[in-house]
């Protein structure tokens, strides 16, 4: 389940959800076997990477929303066919000139406290994310809206200025309780550590550093998940996890690509597990602050592209499941750019632009400029064995044309406040999951830089802004997929990101947990339906 539908969330690790593809899955024998849905026991899922907060409007990691994803909902989701249906709302109807969205919200839904969810929670929820006082991402959307009112407790009318064409899909944001927040100050609420929801899961404990625990909610609407308890552990480093994984002690992780094709092809392993493997929805990037004097110059950025082989980073350490990426829009979307015209590995083009720019050939290889060496660091985050790597392969390609690359490692909370938040970097590794619409206006619009904003490093481009709100405030296709191609070939030339590749998701799961159903949304859309049989329980 994804508790916000219209969303690029800040991510360190893979995701099972939202792919767009057909999922490869590797059955173990015992799946074969018969088995009848039962109650009890509990998934535990591992993590690199702690919750930043359980209020889902402040949070930009995919940690984050991870959690609140089982725990509240929003009017609208996306189904296993990554087609847009009801949640909250048992049904909604867009008016004809797609400027007005009836929601007509379930009557059976309380919140996890037992109070009755209605309307109110609906407006509270709009209220608070456009107030300028919430330090929030998401505001951008809702700001399109003219008005929002509540002809009754379960109606909820929204209409807009102009055409936007992500509305529909924006009211998957999380549903916040109005009888918990109204009147307080958002960013000191307990629930960012207490959280209260509609969801399929009840918050249980938080203990930090460690896990979080949630329990299975008894009225949930969709019914009670099967299910007695999720528990997300927190497990810095893929490799103990793994161990973790093979000793019982969780139940499901995302694998590394080592470990899918070296360290689990075994008959023992799949007769214990599960495998699944499908195209992502992220992407991997190396962000430039284009605020630093070094990388306001396009020919230093086109240079760094350049020196990379992207080839060789799919194989080194993708080992071949995964593609390029020349763009902020992953393969196989309707707005994808087939035809963009990256900039190819060549080692001599990259040191024809750094001579251009003034670098030349100084002590030991390296260039200098004024004095001074070409030098910088590449910040990434603890706990992503396949990142480091990747980052690694990217210092000694860049090393060969006289560029000095420092690595920095950060554990991921400290990662988020002290330097993405902060604009505190050179360099970063990171990556995104996209939402299904292509708007990527909170990202990429120069409007979006501010602290705790998604365009942290500081990207200006007026034909881009332009571009972006035309995307967005339009019905026609074709129109936005213009913009969108547009938008992909400038990114292509100004290389603010250096695009790397889209990995593929490699998620494993315990073999006694049965009932999942892989599907275009990945394996993780229909989790109240998985299940341990009775006589395999662990808990």
């Amino acid at each position: 389940m994804i508790g916000q539908a219209q969303l690029w969330v800040l991510i360190f690790c893979c995701s099972f959800l939202l792919s767009g593809c057909k999922v490869e899955q590797q059955p173990p024998r015992s799946q074969a076997t018969a088995a009848v849905p039962a109650y009890g026991d509990t998934l535990v899922e591992g993590t690199i990477g702690e919750a930043s907060t359980l209020l889902p409007i402040l949070a930009s990691d995919s940690a984050s929303h991870g959690v609140a994803g089982q725990i509240y909902n929003g009017l609208i989701k996306y189904n296993k066919d990554l087609r847009l249906v009801g949640d909250l709302a048992e049904a909604f109807t867009v008016a004809n000139d797609g400027l007005t969205i009836t929601f007509r919200l379930r009557r059976n839904v309380r919140w996890h406290d037992g109070a009755p969810f209605s309307a109110r929670d609906v407006l509270y929820t709009y209220r608070v994310i456009i107030d300028p006082k919430t330090p929030t991402a998401y505001s951008e959307d809702f700001k399109q809206v003219a008005s929002v009112t509540a002809p009754d407790p379960f109606t909820v009318v929204v209409r807009y200025r102009a055409p936007f064409a992500p509305a529909l899909a924006s009211w998957g944001t999380a549903i916040l309780p109005a009888h918990l927040l109204e009147g307080q100050e958002i960013t000191k609420s307990p629930l960012a550590r207490k959280p209260v929801g509609t969801g399929p899961f009840r918050f249980k404990e938080w203990v930090s550093g460690q896990k979080i625990a949630l329990e299975a909610n008894p009225d949930y609407f969709e019914g009670r998940p099967y299910l007695d308890r999720y528990v997300y552990r927190v497990i810095p480093d893929t490799s103990t996890m793994y161990m973790e994984l093979k000793a019982g002690g969780v139940d499901m992780m995302g694998l590394t690509p080592v470990q899918y094709a070296r360290q689990t092809d075994t008959d023992s392993f799949r007769s214990a597990f599960n495998k699944y493997r499908y195209p992502s929805s992220s992407y991997l990037y190396l962000g430039y602050n284009l605020r630093h004097p070094l990388f306001k110059d396009v020919r230093i950025r086109r240079a760094m592209t350049a020196a990379i082989n992207k080839d060789e980073l799919i194989q080194g350490v993708l080992f071949g499941m995964g593609q390029k990426a020349h763009g902020p829009i992953v393969p196989g979307r309707w707005a994808h750019h087939a035809a963009v015209r990256d900039i190819p590995h060549d080692l001599a083009y990259a040191r024809q632009l750094l001579a251009e720019a003034g670098w030349l050939p100084g002590q030991g290889g390296i260039l200098h400029k004024d004095g001074k060496p070409l030098q910088f660091t590449i910040l990434t985050n603890q706990g992503n064995q396949q990142r480091l790597m990747t980052a690694q392969i990217i210092q000694q390609r860049l090393l060969q044309v006289g560029i000095d690359v420092r690595i920095r490692v950060v554990e991921w909370a400290a990662f988020l406040k002290e330097f993405i938040d902060k604009g505190n970097f050179e360099v970063v590794l990171l990556a995104w999951m996209t939402s299904q619409d292509p708007d990527m206006y909170d990202i990429w619009h120069s409007s979006k830089t501010k602290p705790g904003e998604l365009n942290f490093i500081g990207y200006n481009n007026p034909e881009v802004d332009r571009l972006l709100e035309e995307g967005r405030s339009t019905f026609d296709l074709e129109r936005r997929k213009r913009a969108y191609f547009r938008i992909q070939e400038i990114l292509a030339e100004e290389q603010p990101y250096t695009f790397l590749y889209v990995p593929d998701a490699l998620p494993v799961v315990s073999a006694r947990i049965r009932g999942i159903e892989p599907a275009p949304a990945g394996i993780g859309h229909n989790l109240i339906k998985w299940y341990v049989p009775k006589q395999e329980q662990r808990y």
